[in-house]
């Protein structure tokens, strides 16, 4: 009785991990939404394959936790990953309702990681993941969080910035950001992130706040007010060199010494 919630990544299939793979290959049973069953059939063409529509996830979540606990080797697959906007979480919860069963999560490269590649490293320092969709969170609680996130001066990834219901999301949220960020902030998104006709663009915020492509298969960056774009492409500076270019002056300041528990990784 195991069930696996398997990221597949933002793109086509061409972003699965090996553990990812892996996973799908192992299963007796793979669930997940119709459009992300379509994008790994071709890769598993004899594995049992459920699919569902969207505003179906809590019936995917029971086929796929009923099925393992009924003794399937399940995996439920989201796009992205499963841990971000994704199912893991649903699973959780519902498999509260059931027997118990062993649950993992596979971790995938999320629209973040994939977009902000894309466009260059827009992302290489402190960074916040909003969605505006208001579909589960009320606009309320999403126009605090970027509110907070912007007058903090974080770089901002917006998911689901536009839909056909949702037209005006995407201004209402660049109208509280110019609150606290310039008009001329670098800003960048990226449709159709890893697949077929996928399509960068770097612009300002203000001009960003009118721009009708930005839809559903689009991801928005926001950046701070460091980000800049170098050859065309937008970057966050993390600090190296401007720590270096002030030269004793780091040393100079009240900051404490770094923890001993700093990690290698965290004082390169």
């Amino acid at each position: 009785m195991r069930l696996t919630v398997v990221g597949l990544g933002p793109g086509a299939g061409e972003d699965l991990t090996g553990r990812a793979r892996q996973a799908i290959a192992q299963a007796d049973l793979v669930v997940g939404y119709s459009a992300y069953i379509a994008l790994i059939r071709d890769a598993f063409p004899n594995k049992e394959m459920i699919s569902t529509g969207m505003k179906q996830e809590e019936a995917r979540c029971r086929a796929a936790v009923a099925a393992a606990a009924g003794g399937k080797n399940v995996a439920v697959v989201c796009s992205g990953d499963a841990g971000i906007y994704g199912m893991a979480g649903l699973v959780y919860e519902v498999a509260q309702e059931y027997p118990p069963i062993e649950i993992e999560v596979i971790p995938g490269i999320t629209a973040a990681c994939g977009g902000a590649a894309v466009l260059g490293a827009p992302l290489t320092h402190d960074f916040a993941v909003i969605s505006l969709s208001d579909l589960l969170t009320p606009w309320q609680t999403i126009s605090r969080r970027l509110e907070a996130a912007a007058e903090a001066d974080f770089v901002i990834c917006l998911y689901n910035p536009r839909s056909r219901g949702r037209a005006e999301a995407l201004r209402r949220a660049c109208d509280i950001l110019l609150r606290h960020k310039p008009a001329e902030t670098v800003c960048g998104f990226v449709r159709n992130i890893g697949r077929e006709g996928e399509q960068a663009v770097t612009l300002t915020l203000e001009a960003l706040r009118d721009n009708e492509e930005v839809d559903m298969f689009t991801t928005v960056f926001v950046g701070n007010r460091q980000t800049m774009l170098l050859n065309g492409r937008m970057v966050t500076p993390r600090g190296y060199l401007q720590r270096a270019r002030s030269g004793d002056a780091a040393e100079s300041t009240d900051c404490p010494e770094p923890p001993a528990y700093e990690t290698k990784a965290e004082k390169e």
